[in-house]
């Protein structure tokens, strides 16, 4: 299975509307600077995130995106599907034989329970263990 630059792309969009959450609006042109990425291009992805009810857009002069529902409601596997579609590792999986169906399913059901139990809240507020935003001084 691999997920496409729709899946990356939307995981990205989301993160950044999960770190302004509660301060207003984020426009996508500021997303698109900042992660050095096409606008027109998030703006593509955004209509299938507002379909599916995870965005909504604010119109004015100050307007942007802000996220529709709490970003710990908001799964990676949510948006990936509504970018992406279903999470398969192969297709036509019913077609295989036994022990290979049983395999690809096993992988499957894997990396649904990844993506599943990650929100866009702990995305957000990832920091690598070590990691820390403080400097350290020793004297």
């Amino acid at each position: 299975m691999k997920i496409s630059t729709k899946g990356r792309y939307g995981l990205t969009i989301m993160i950044e509307l999960a770190k302004q959450h509660g301060e207003g609006p984020t426009s996508l042109k500021a997303i698109a600077k900042t992660h050095d990425l096409s606008e027109h291009y998030l703006e593509q992805l955004i209509g299938p995130l507002r379909n599916g009810g995870y965005v909504k857009s604010i119109r004015g002069a100050y307007g942007g995106y802000v996220l529709a529902k709490e970003p710990n409601e908001i799964t990676a596997g949510d948006i990936i599907r509504a970018l992406e579609g279903p999470i398969s590792p192969v297709e036509g999986i019913e077609d295989e034989a036994p022990p290979q169906r049983e395999l690809w399913m096993r992988i499957r059901d894997a990396v649904k329970d990844v993506l599943d139990h990650t929100t866009i809240d702990d995305l957000a507020n990832y920091t690598s263990e070590g990691e820390s935003d403080a400097y350290m001084f020793y004297i």
